[in-house]
């Protein structure tokens, strides 16, 4: 009897599900035939099986495989569940979606979901590190192969991209965004959504995106996770949401709130950011999901009285699916009994729930995701590891390069040297999904094992990344002695920076800074490869070594990708998507800030009366958008007008020359600075950017072009606006540039 009730609503859903297919980017005709299926759903439905829509559990996935209690099996069986994450492998997943469509009394397919932050198995630089490539159709290409292999192992929907604008190196997620600036961050939000989704949600290689947290959560108070963010609607306008609004405006499918609150009021109970703001103003169709029990911790919070109440809040506010809480399944039909929760507002999460499963083209097939064969043929393929190389390299950054000691030379004997020479495990990063951490990934020490064969390299570790022993310090200074140049491998545990990994130290740990210490004593020089996951304080450093490239955490192929950029195989062309403080205690640091009254006065920088800091400069160690070449460039930039109305254009034009003997590849930069404005205005903002090649001897002359919209910001009265007056262009190789054009917006 239950497979006869199973066969006629597939049936019915299947003659729904021919009325169109699933675009990424839904226009509304074609979005309200996804609302006519899902309402077609939604009045079959009892109050139980709605509110089962909206749970959302992990499926107990652990270190040794995949398990499934008998409690988590019956939520399944009874409908109780409308979405599972942590779950994956084309076995795994079939046997899930097999309970609820085969077991369940309506057969409503599950939606799978899983962290794919910066690859899969195949695992690309953590997002800050791949940032730095500046290369948008590279993160595009590394979502989109994200989304390949994650598909092929059964998932359908990613909890990326990460798009909060962090600007404080203690707070650990920093890690998992694309660094400080809105303009840049909203651009790599977009690539990212374009990759994870494709052109066609239906498509058995796209995947929802997830754009999160939402919102603020990288202004955390003190850079100490899941703190308290409060900040002017004009900053949170300004800085902290259009990545988000990008993001939607991409077609991303799906929303998480932050763990934060927001100046008094917790994300996930914010009716001003969910209904007035996402829902409302931007017309949001996807669905917000919670992270995880976050409808719980407005209990702690001091914003709940109890459980009930918060899914009551949370539900009020706009909330669709509840991660992990186990609220929702255990409160909201007693909460909408007593009338404190509206009906209709389930409905609606309900509706927007079961849209994206049509989406997904689950109805159609509910096991479309599940092919083994797919699985084997897409997962590590060489495709995708060579990408992964490539995407390594690009996001590189030179950041000092003393006495052209970089790019090395093969008759040199290199000495390597330092905890992480060997390392596979750290090298692929935080949040690594489902990338192997014990064989696939390339440790520096293979790559230069592959080049140079085992017998020809020196070695030794010299301490551990943590811990005070210096036992091994004596095999190291030897090593350095037999060498002709000695690169250090050294940096962060990957453990070190994510989530609930906020520092107030961010030295180089343990003894690694004694360890460089004693290397450099043997008069050798030093080359430090950095493999870390925020900014790190490395003025000393910076003093000590003689050349240092930040790799980051560089994913599969790290290793390979270090020895390319070491010995000029590639040129280095990354540049910082976030400031490197000089000490802790200029954080929060970042590039467009407001001056103050009392700025430090370029004719007279040692000023006491001034908004500085005693014995240490205001500027950073290195600046937003600064990265170094085994090349130089020069630039001569013009712009076609002095004075533009709100209807004209000005167009900049750069020409940039590559001075040296190699080729390579400069991210030319544009930043604006507004003189004078109703609301104070940054002291730049970056306008305009362009990744170009460069043959060497070559010149390339490139165009922006700026209308009045690029002057815009929000006036007190939260109006986007631009206003009459006097605007300054610079141009250059980072966000320290000189000065290139004044003019003036006059009204027409």
């Amino acid at each position: 009897m239950a497979m006869k009730r199973i066969s006629i609503f597939l049936l019915l859903v299947s003659a729904l599900s021919s009325c169109s297919d699933g675009p990424v980017q839904p226009d509304r005709e074609k979005d309200s035939v996804y609302t006519r299926k899902a309402d077609s759903v939604l009045g079959l439905m009892t109050l139980e099986e709605k509110i089962g829509q909206t749970v959302l559990f992990t499926s107990g996935w652990d270190v040794t495989g995949p398990s499934m209690d008998p409690n988590y099996k019956t939520y399944l069986k009874n409908g109780n569940v409308g979405a599972v994450f942590n779950a994956f492998t084309t076995e795994y997943n079939r046997e899930l979606q097999r309970i609820a469509v085969e077991e369940t009394r309506l057969g409503i397919p599950l939606m799978f979901g899983y962290d794919v932050i910066h690859g899969h198995r195949t695992i690309f630089p953590i997002p800050l590190g791949e940032s730095a490539s500046w290369d948008l159709d590279l993160m595009e290409k590394t979502a989109r192969i994200a989304a390949v292999e994650a598909s092929a192992e059964g998932i359908n929907w990613t909890f990326a991209p990460m798009v909060d604008v962090a600007r404080d190196a203690r707070w650990g997620r920093i890690a998992e965004g694309a660094g400080e600036d809105t303009y840049l961050g909203s651009l790599i939000a977009v690539a990212r959504v374009k990759g994870f989704q494709g052109d066609d949600l239906s498509a058995s290689n796209t995947i929802l995106a997830c754009a999160k947290h939402y919102a603020a959560y990288g202004a955390a108070m003190a850079g100490r996770d899941y703190n308290t963010v409060d900040m002017s609607e004009n900053e949170l306008r300004t800085t902290y949401l259009p990545p988000f609004k990008a993001a939607l405006d991409a077609g991303v499918a799906t929303f998480m709130n932050s763990f934060n609150d927001l100046n008094g009021v917790p994300a996930t109970g914010n009716s001003f950011l969910l209904r007035d703001i996402l829902k409302g103003e931007w017309d949001f169709d996807g669905f917000v999901v919670t992270d995880y029990t976050s409808i719980n911790e407005m209990v702690p919070h001091g914003y709940a009285r109890d459980e009930k109440h918060a899914g009551e809040i949370a539900m009020n506010a706009g909330v669709d699916m509840d991660m992990q809480g186990g609220i929702y399944m255990k409160y909201l039909k007693a909460s909408i009994e007593e009338g404190k929760v509206e009906e209709s507002d389930l409905d609606d999460a309900v509706r927007r729930i079961l849209e994206m499963k049509f989406r997904l083209g689950l109805f159609d097939d509910p096991y479309h995701y599940l092919d083994a064969d797919r699985e084997k043929e897409l997962v590590l393929n060489d495709e995708h590891l060579e990408v992964a190389r490539d995407a390594a390299r690009k996001s590189m950054v030179l950041l000092k390069n003393d006495n052209a000691v970089l790019p090395l030379s093969e008759d040199k004997k290199v000495a390597l040297i330092g905890p992480l020479v060997k390392d596979e495990k750290n090298i692929i990063g935080n949040w690594a999904a489902a990338g192997d951490r014990n064989g696939t990934a390339v440790s520096v020490y293979e790559a230069f094992e592959a080049r140079f064969g085992k017998e020809d390299l020196l070695f030794a570790e010299g301490c551990k990344v943590l811990g005070d022993d210096t036992s091994g310090f004596d095999e190291a200074v030897a090593a350095a002695r037999k060498a002709d140049v000695v690169v250090m491998v050294l940096g962060e545990l990957e453990g070190m920076t994510g989530e609930a990994a906020s520092r107030t130290d961010i030295n180089l740990p343990g003894k690694q800074k004694a360890l460089i210490a004693a290397v450099k004593a043997t008069g050798k020089p030093v080359v430090l490869v950095l493999m870390n996951g925020r900014p790190l304080s490395l003025e000393w450093e910076n003093d000590t070594a003689d050349a240092i490239v930040e790799a980051w955490w560089p994913g599969t192929m790290g290793g390979h990708a270090v020895a390319d950029v070491l010995y000029g195989d590639y040129n280095p062309s990354g540049k910082l998507t976030v400031s490197f403080p000089r000490t802790v205690g200029q954080l929060p640091l970042f590039y467009n800030h407001k001056n103050t009254g009392r700025p430090i006065p370029p004719d007279d920088p040692d000023q006491k009366y001034v908004s500085r800091y005693l014995y240490t400069p205001n500027t950073p160690l290195y600046p937003f958008g600064y990265g170094l070449s085994y090349t130089s460039y020069s630039y001569n930039a013009t712009a076609d007008k002095k004075t533009i109305t709100p209807s004209d254009t000005l167009e900049v034009t750069v020409k940039v020359t590559n001075m040296g003997e190699r080729d390579g590849e400069e991210v030319v930069q544009l930043y604006l600075r507004d003189k004078v404005a109703s609301v104070t205005p940054p002291v730049r903002s970056l306008k305009r950017f362009e990744k170009v090649a460069v043959k060497k001897g070559q010149t390339r002359e490139l165009t922006f072009r700026l209308t009045a919209d690029d002057l815009k910001f929000y006036n007190e009265d939260l109006e986007f606006v631009h206003e009459p007056g006097v605007f300054e262009l610079f141009v250059g190789a980072n966000s320290d540039c000189p000065l290139v054009h004044t003019f003036e917006l006059v009204e027409e």
